[in-house]
C-alpha cells in the first residue's frame, strides 16, 4: 500500500512530508534524500519529498514560538495542501508533535501514513494507513523504518 500512495503522489506531482524526533527524524531525513534522488534515476526525476525536521531555523523558531507540539503540524498548515502525503515515523506512535502532525494531516485532507512500534499509540490510530510493528526495542524501530523505506524507494526505482 505504502509503495502505491508513494507513486501515485510521484505521478500527480503531490508532496510528501516526513516527521519524527530523535533517531526518528535522523531516518526521515535520510529517507527524503533517497527519495529526492535514489528513487528517481530511471526516471530522471524523483519525488517531491521533504523532511520536516530537517530545517533547524524553522524548527527551533516554531519551538520557541508556539512550542514543540507545533513544530511540525505548523509547516504543514503552511506547506501541505489536500492530496499530499504525510508519512509519520515514531516509535511509540504518542508524541504530541507527531500525533498533532496526524491530526493536521487529516484536517487537510493528506493521506496520513506512520510506521510505529510497541503497542502503536496515538498514531497508530490517526494514520490512515499505519504500519505497526509490536517490537518494544527502540533501536530496532528505528531500523524497520529505514528498511521499509527502503524498500520502497527501492520498488520505486524498479518502476522508474
Amino acid at each position: 500500500k505504502y509503495t502505491q500512495v508513494f507513486l501515485q503522489a510521484w505521478n500527480t506531482g503531490k508532496r510528501i512530508y516526513l516527521c519524527g524526533n530523535g533517531g526518528s527524524a535522523g531516518n526521515a531525513i535520510h529517507l527524503a534524500n533517497d527519495f529526492t534522488y535514489g528513487a528517481g534515476v530511471k526516471r530522471g526525476i524523483g519525488l517531491r519529498i521533504e523532511a520536516l525536521p530537517a530545517n533547524a531555523s524553522v524548527l527551533t523558531c516554531l519551538a520557541n514560538d508556539i512550542g514543540y507540539d507545533k513544530v511540525f503540524s505548523e509547516q504543514l498548515r503552511v506547506k501541505a495542501e489536500a492530496g499530499d502525503v504525510l508519512v509519520v515515523l515514531s516509535g511509540s506512535g504518542n508524541s504530541p508533535n507527531v500525533v498533532k502532525a496526524l491530526e493536521t494531516g487529516n484536517e487537510l485532507g493528506m493521506v496520513t501514513l506512520a510506521i510505529v512500534a510497541y503497542e502503536g499509540g496515538r498514531c497508530k490510530e490517526l494514520a490512515q494507513h499505519p504500519m505497526h510493528f509490536p517490537i518494544h526495542d527502540m533501536q530496532v524501530a528505528e531500523d524497520l523504518q529505514l528498511i521499509v523505506g527502503h524498500m520502497i524507494m527501492r520498488q520505486l526505482y524498479e518502476l522508474g
